[in-house]
């Protein structure tokens, strides 16, 4: 995946509490299994007036200049409730969103989005309101991450925010479960020739 380090950028600010994963990505768009393509479906009960998707909601946040292409994305408590269902995130990366800022995410949720690439930032809801106020000067209220250093940055200020350190290494680094493993080839490789030599009634 895709290594995070900075970002800078315009943040779409979507406020409403308590979005599960169904509202993110609706049930009736879980068929495929590859992780591409669910961005067109990312929120689409609210997105769209048609089941279809073919008629937008003006009034919603992701079909208003310049929000349309954010990868910033600002949320209120309890972002990602509801199933665990990994189509969520593969559903806001697909979209464009590199990081999510909200008071509080569903655990599941936010251990999904990690594996997936993107960061989930969890700031006091003063914070998030205070971004939430930067994001409605639209192209000039950007918005600045920085995780190796562990800040946003608006406005001339800034919000530090905690982050388990294994979490941290793998997107500085790009690297899901799978990849952190192989990292290891090598000594797997040795590890295995030296059981094979020691015990070799376990092949």
């Amino acid at each position: 995946m895709e290594a995070f380090t900075t970002l800078t950028g315009i943040a779409a600010p979507l406020d409403r509490s308590n979005v599960d994963t169904d509202a993110i990505i609706p049930k009736q768009f879980l068929r495929k299994i590859e992780r591409t393509g669910f961005g067109k479906h990312l929120f689409h009960e609210w997105r769209y007036l048609d089941y279809e998707g073919t008629k937008e909601n003006p009034d919603f946040i992701l079909n208003k200049e310049p929000f349309r292409k954010a990868k910033i994305l600002l949320a209120r408590d309890n972002f990602g409730c509801g199933s665990s269902r990994e189509h969520a995130p593969w559903a806001l990366a697909d979209f464009g969103f590199r990081c999510i800022i909200a008071p509080s995410f569903a655990d599941i949720f936010y251990n999904n989005c990690i594996k997936n690439g993107i960061l989930l930032v969890k700031l006091k809801a003063d914070d998030v309101d205070e971004l939430f106020a930067v994001s409605a000067f639209g192209k000039s209220g950007l918005i600045a991450v920085d995780l190796d250093k562990q800040v946003v940055g608006a406005a001339s200020k800034k919000f530090s925010f905690e982050i388990d350190p294994f979490n941290k290494e793998c997107l500085l680094k790009g690297l899901d479960q799978v990849g952190w493993t192989l990292q290891f080839s090598s000594k797997i490789d040795d590890f295995e020739a030296t059981m094979a030599k020691d015990k070799p009634w376990l092949k």
